[in-house]
């Protein structure tokens, strides 16, 4: 079904999509989940066609769309069944790059985006640490001033295109004595950086075709031009680019939960038992329905809350219920799902039991459920209109 917020280029982005990831993802993911990452010639041609820039100026090879091209690349590569995939995808999109986008001067700008946007360079964006993820005060990695250029010292865990990135965006404490969120910078550090380096590429439950990693900065020099943004100001660049990640996610989620039930959908007419196909059980046809309804209600909501973004609206509440619903939503259609499908959902190499394992992390990765709740009741005054 067409949401009403989209326009013509949106469907076309879509249908685009839909091509690509038929015909260059759905053969090919299941080496890449055996491998532990997604090709860079696979993500080389996203940038070719235009998917790694929605976004971004057209300047640097972007297309200059908004927060609801953002949410239908976000549905669709979660259609795609492979959540390693597209969260490769998305953290160079929507994730990591857009710190770049956001703070760069003219200089870093010219310098990288061009790379961003064709694919020539994949980003990460290097936040989370051993005691600090969604509560970013927490950070205890370091820059120290020493000339004309900046040390850090410290540790990144759980990072996305880790492994692989050539791009890293990493938030440090530039003030030692600031308390809580502040004296919080982002820095710019190329892979190959002397004292940068991948401690340990590390293995998932999930999200299989992505490389996730443990970095370590240790005495890593880089010049004062590879600061991002302003100084002791990196915790706002942070937060501000939560909303839209969150977003993204919720996108994906639903996407994931589309797809399972329409696999569903189609492995219940077809599998007999009893007599009769799965379908023609009353409590199968109307669990499916069921679920079909929260998905769809839950992505009218994803594209309502994009819209209003894209108006330029404060929707921190409505993100951080999106981010809530959608992550656990997902996990309530996959366990249904993967029920119906039997002893079948539950041998590898299947889809429903691949998106099972895919879709935990939604309700846990970019902020936890019980995090963006608390979010959410921060703000209640009004929630009704």
């Amino acid at each position: 079904m067409a949401s009403p917020y989209l326009s013509e280029e949106h469907v076309l982005l879509r249908d685009q999509l839909r091509r690509f990831i038929r015909e260059e993802v759905e053969p090919f993911g299941e080496e890449w989940e055996r491998t532990g990452h997604t090709p860079r010639e696979v993500l080389r041609k996203m940038g070719e066609l235009g998917f790694f820039g929605l976004r971004y100026a057209s300047e640097y090879g972007g297309s200059e769309m908004d927060y609801l091209g953002t949410a239908v690349l976000s549905e669709e590569l979660g259609r795609s069944t492979f959540g390693g995939f597209a969260i490769t995808v998305l953290v160079h999109t929507d994730m990591a790059s857009p710190h770049l986008a956001n703070a760069g001067t003219p200089e870093q700008l010219e310098k990288y985006m061009p790379g961003v946007v064709s694919g020539e360079l994949i980003t990460a964006v290097g936040i989370t640490e051993p005691g600090a993820g969604s509560d970013v005060a927490g950070i205890r990695s370091r820059a120290e001033r020493d000339g004309s250029d900046w040390v850090l010292n410290g540790s990144k865990i759980y990072i996305t295109n880790g492994v692989l990135a050539d791009l890293y965006f990493i938030a440090a404490k530039t003030d030692g004595s600031a308390k809580g969120s502040r004296g919080i910078s982002m820095f710019i550090v190329e892979k190959g950086t002397p004292g940068f380096e991948v401690a340990q590429q590390l293995d998932k439950m999930g999200w299989r075709s992505s490389d996730t990693a443990e970095l370590v900065l240790d005495d890593c020099r880089v010049p004062d031009a590879n600061m991002l943004g302003e100084v002791n100001r990196g915790f706002y660049a942070v937060m501000k680019n939560f909303q839209n990640e969150r977003l993204t996610l919720a996108a994906q989620a639903i996407g994931e939960a589309q797809k399972a039930i329409e696999l569903t959908v189609q492995y219940a007419l077809d599998r007999e038992a009893f007599g009769k196909s799965l379908w023609q059980q009353p409590v199968v046809r109307n669990r499916l329905s069921m679920h079909a309804a929260k998905v769809s209600s839950a992505r009218a909501f994803v594209y309502e809350t994009a819209w209003r973004a894209c108006q330029g609206e404060d929707v921190v509440r409505e993100v951080s219920m999106l981010k809530s619903l959608c992550g656990e939503l997902v996990n309530e259609v996959m366990y249904d799902c993967q029920q119906f499908h039997g002893g079948f959902g539950y041998m590898t190499g299947t889809a429903i039991e691949r998106m099972v394992r895919d879709a935990r992390v939604q309700a846990v990765g970019g902020g936890a459920t019980e995090v963006m709740l608390e979010e959410v009741a921060k703000r209640m005054d009004g929630v009704f209109g």
